[in-house]
């Protein structure tokens, strides 16, 4: 029985090495070679490689441009419907009737919402390094609301501007008047449509995930070879990191739609592996997606919501001054700059036009702005680079596939 058991055991090394598409291949090289290829391709970046990495960017977008009219062209029925559908939509926009308020009204709504959605796409859908689009967009947003409705204890802002611009409304509202769920009723529609695009932009990786598990393909994705390698070390995790992605996986894959929901409820950086172990394990679409879109849209969402209104409300964001006032030496000299701030903000929504408006730029909101403006510009250059790195490994996987031929 032990030599058999040898005998087993050496088959099994054997094996080890096994014939992969016609050649023999030596696991451990093979991995070396991953590794190295995956170390060549993080090299291709901007700052580094310039030139190669606006050459490989173009030529990817150029194969993505050429893949996506083939999908179009194999579609050209639903295509042909949505243009039919876009030319009775647009006649219907400029044939002058009673009708066009109805249209006007429509045409802000749906660009409101489209405008929320697609910056909650680009906060999760994985281009580059993500824009966090809550902490530049819509959590400022809350928070001007929230500051608005306190100084004039109201929320019901002229529009226009509003939500361009917030001004206070002619009529006085009552002090003390303001409450929680006014303000969250106030910003419901663009932090829902946020949520709902931040649902949206987890199903690249589940639709990843599903169709290498129908097909039986291995995919170009590294964070789904990395989950393959957790599933075949499950029992020997020792670290934190490892030990937090098995429990998502196994509370997804055990509790199924409430996993998912509790997964998608709470600011979760690993839900992405959820994404995945939802396609690996062929979990239908709309339990994965309807499960998220609640726990995005809906349960987090109201959580964030609540957490910057609270923060920014009028008795907090005073006791807040006041600490910075209270700091030993350099207090004062903090506290000077905030209260300009918020006193400039206070003159701007009693002022419904631009004269008598305070002027010079506050150098906090000056920060804001140029924070905003390099970390877009960042996600651009990441974008560049990942569409760079792509063309690299498929460059680097046609090499791979010529040597296999040989």
């Amino acid at each position: 029985m032990a030599e058999n058991g040898k005998n087993c055991e050496q088959r099994h090394t054997g094996m080890n090495k096994e014939q992969h598409n016609g050649n023999f291949t030596d696991p451990s090289s093979l991995n070396e070679k991953k590794r190295r290829d995956r170390e060549e391709r993080q090299n291709i970046v901007l700052w580094r490689q310039p030139l190669i990495t606006l050459q490989y960017f173009f030529l990817e977008i150029l194969i993505n441009l050429k893949e996506w009219t083939v999908k179009l062209w194999h579609r050209r029925s639903i295509v042909v419907s949505f243009l039919l559908l876009l030319a009775v939509l647009t006649a219907t926009y400029y044939i002058e009737g009673t009708h066009q308020q109805y249209v006007k009204y429509m045409e802000k709504k749906i660009l409101w919402c489209a405008y929320w959605v697609g910056l909650g796409i680009l906060s999760s859908v994985g281009l580059g390094t993500g824009l966090h689009t809550f902490l530049l967009y819509l959590g400022p947003h809350i928070a001007s609301v929230t500051l608005a409705a306190y100084e004039c204890n109201s929320v019901n802002f002229p529009e226009p501007p509003y939500p361009d611009q917030i001004i206070c409304p002619d009529e006085e509202g009552i002090e003390g008047s303001i409450s929680l769920w006014t303000i969250m009723s106030k910003v419901r529609l663009e932090a829902c449509m946020w949520g709902a695009g931040t649902a949206i932009g987890e199903l690249p990786p589940y639709f990843m995930a599903r169709a290498a598990r129908l097909s039986g393909a291995e995919p170009d994705d590294e964070e789904y070879q990395e989950f393959e390698e957790m599933l075949e070390h499950a029992q020997t995790a020792q670290d934190f990191a490892s030990r937090a992605k098995l429990a998502v996986q196994n509370m997804v894959q055990k509790v199924g739609f409430f996993g998912i929901l509790a997964c998608a409820s709470i600011p979760n950086p690993l839900f992405d592996l959820a994404g995945i172990t939802c396609g690996h394990f062929l979990v239908p679409f709309w339990t994965f997606f309807g499960a998220t879109l609640i726990g995005k849209a809906v349960v987090k969402m109201h959580i964030q919501k609540l957490f910057v209104i609270i923060t920014f409300s009028k008795h907090i964001v005073e006791q807040m001054v006041a600490l910075i006032g209270a700091v030993p030496s350099l207090g004062p000299s903090l506290q000077k700059p905030f209260q300009e701030y918020l006193e400039a903000q206070r003159q701007k929504l009693h002022h419904k036009t631009e004269e008598g408006m305070p002027q010079g730029a506050n150098w906090l909101s000056w920060m804001f702005e140029n924070l905003v403006i390099v970390m877009v510009c960042y996600f651009i250059l990441s974008i560049i680079n990942s569409m760079a790195q792509s063309y690299a490994k498929r460059i680097q996987q046609q090499m791979y596939s010529e040597e296999k031929t040989k």
